[in-house]
């Protein structure tokens, strides 16, 4: 077995977009807010996916240098995530994950301007004391509203980064365009025709033009400036 710092890189997930069979070891994402399938760790972006560093090591000093930024927040941890929706800054240059059109996490430059918001998923949501509203977001935020039900799991809100100051609120409905994260069809972009809630154990659906997923693989975007946003039937 290996350190709880590394994974089989055999058994690493399929939206990683990395070789499998050049090493029998590679990194582990520190725990954080984004499920292991939808974040990498910073040391491997900077190493396998930018090419900003050659080795390991050179990723680490490079984070040493207090440069390298995760949704405005320094970064030194070679293990630190950097997952869907996040903004990373290295230097001058800004880059969103995203997915491809295979479904795998991909690291887009983006402009200076679009470097300071980020969209976030509501996975749930919970009353605390006084009365206010605790909202769960997909990269383990957690934000207070005043008022719970302008809110529901599944919609997704624009935020600043890394004040955490909402923007917009994007609530999943009919017409609403959406990123699918999971699936068959993970990596396509596609607008919502019909909301299927289910009262029982099975999960809700949505459908689209051509298809339809679970709602958990489907993640609100509605107009937001992502990088080579596309619609896919």
């Amino acid at each position: 077995m290996g350190s709880s710092s590394h994974l089989k890189r055999l058994n690493m997930p399929r939206t990683w977009p990395l070789p499998r069979k050049t090493t029998v070891w590679i990194t582990r994402p520190s725990p954080g807010g984004h499920r292991l399938e939808m974040c990498m760790p910073i040391g491997l972006v900077l190493r396998d996916v930018l090419g900003i560093s050659t080795s390991m090591r050179e990723s680490k000093l490079i984070l040493s240098s207090r440069k390298i930024l995760v949704d405005g927040n320094i970064v030194r941890d070679h293990r630190r995530g950097v997952g869907l929706m996040d903004v990373l800054t290295i230097g001058d240059q800004h880059y969103r994950c995203v997915f491809d059109h295979r479904g795998r996490l991909d690291y887009r430059l983006i402009p200076a301007k679009d470097a300071t918001w980020k969209i976030c998923r509501i996975e749930g949501k919970s009353t605390i004391s006084g009365g206010k509203t605790q909202l769960n977001l997909h990269d383990g935020r957690n934000i207070l509203v005043d008022d719970a039900s302008e809110h529901s799991s599944g919609d997704s809100l624009r935020i600043k980064v890394p004040s955490q100051e909402i923007e917009e609120h994007i609530p999943l409905s009919e017409g609403t365009r959406c990123l699918i994260i999971g699936g068959t069809h993970a990596g396509n972009f596609a607008d919502v025709n019909e909301i299927t809630i289910k009262r029982s154990s099975q999960p809700n659906e949505v459908q689209f033009s051509d298809y339809g997923t679970h709602l958990r693989h489907v993640f609100v975007v509605a107009n937001s400036d992502l990088p080579n946003l596309e619609v896919s039937n």
